[in-house]
């Protein structure tokens, strides 16, 4: 848990926000997904992520499930299986009308967790921890969200 803090303050820092947060889930109810990944709610966001060995999708959608312009977005993905000190950091780029894109040489397993930091241009860092990862279709059977701060 200590080393995904650091982690955690390691890519806030990175995306100019400090990782404070206003509450966490302990068993947050998922959201719709309309990609067939794990969607969550972070802030005035629903991030849904669609993970398959070696590549990561992430659409940015509002609470009506609008989807929000990925332009100039920027995100980092912590990838960790189970209780493994080791971390791959993948860089999402944005790709498509809301969707961010970040591909590495990864594999996804049933204890895969993934740690999604986004903040959109003129706006604050928003994250959301998606954990476990089902390999079949990218879904979780439960899922932990964080959502922004104020300082």
């Amino acid at each position: 848990m200590k080393h995904l803090l650091v982690n955690l303050t390691l890519c806030a820092t990175l995306l100019g926000a400090a990782p404070v947060w206003a509450h966490s889930a302990k068993h947050a109810e998922p959201v719709k997904a309309l990609h067939g990944g794990q969607s969550l709610a972070a802030g005035p966001y629903h991030l849904e992520l669609v993970a398959k060995d070696g590549e990561l999708l992430l659409y940015v959608t509002d609470h009506s499930d609008k989807g929000i312009p990925s332009d100039g977005a920027k995100a980092k993905a912590t990838i960790q299986h189970g209780f493994e000190k080791a971390t791959i950091q993948i860089e999402l780029e944005p790709s498509g009308d809301n969707q961010l894109k970040g591909n590495g040489t990864f594999t996804i397993h049933p204890d895969t967790g993934i740690l999604v930091f986004l903040r959109l241009p003129e706006q604050q860092a928003y994250a959301a921890r998606f954990t476990p990862l089902n390999t079949k279709s990218g879904a979780a059977s439960r899922g932990e969200s964080h959502h922004k701060a104020k300082h």
